[in-house]
């Protein structure tokens, strides 16, 4: 199995127990959770509250990250058409200040970024968090609900593959078809606000 430098989840709907098997499996001591409202009313065992307490219960730390790395900004700037901007998002002092504390934490602790989407390709955790941390060099690994730890450079190749930019043979280089990939991934999955 490849070295992580640090991992990622989706809790979606699965039991508490599972949740903390699949970060037992991975070594995970602490969960960053980058959700803007740390928040769920249909799993509770979700809710900031609720989770940090269970995790503690299993030696686990839970660290808030949402303010900082949070797919919903409060900045109607951060938005284009009504979609939150990832590339927008990233360049933001609060959210490098935030990368930042998450590397320091990731090279003193097992970390896991958490949202709540199951599929990465689906999550801003992966297409705006994970991919400012692989820029930074660090090696991450999304943790799938079957147990498998994928990669970040395969979730790369499947976002390639999803949005046909490996079928193009006339697009620029490797780095640009990747970029634009990301954009349209996140065009159809980020938060849209509210009208109104």
């Amino acid at each position: 199995m490849p070295a992580f430098d640090l991992f990622s989840i989706g809790h979606s709907n699965i039991a508490a127990e599972r949740f903390i098997g699949l970060l037992r499996g991975a070594g995970v001591t602490a969960v960053a959770d980058v959700r803007s409202t740390p928040f769920s009313r249909r799993f509770p065992w979700f809710s900031g509250k609720n989770l940090a307490v269970t995790l503690a219960q299993h030696g686990m730390a839970y660290l808030a990250y949402g303010e900082a790395l949070g797919g919903r900004p409060h900045d109607a700037a951060l938005y284009r058409d009504g979609v939150a901007d990832y590339e927008a998002m990233a360049r933001q002092p609060e959210f490098q200040a935030g990368i930042d504390r998450l590397c320091a934490d990731a090279a003193r602790l097992r970390v896991c970024v958490m949202c709540a989407e199951r599929e990465p390709l689906d999550c801003h955790r992966c297409l705006l968090v994970a991919r400012a941390l692989a820029a930074r060099g660090l090696a991450g690994g999304h943790i799938l609900h079957d147990g498998t730890i994928e990669p970040h450079q395969a979730t790369e190749r499947r976002l390639l593959a999803l949005t046909n930019a490996d079928d193009d043979l006339f697009a620029p280089g490797q780095s640009e078809r990747l970029a634009a990939a990301y954009r349209r991934r996140a065009r159809a999955v980020a938060y849209r606000a509210k009208a109104g």
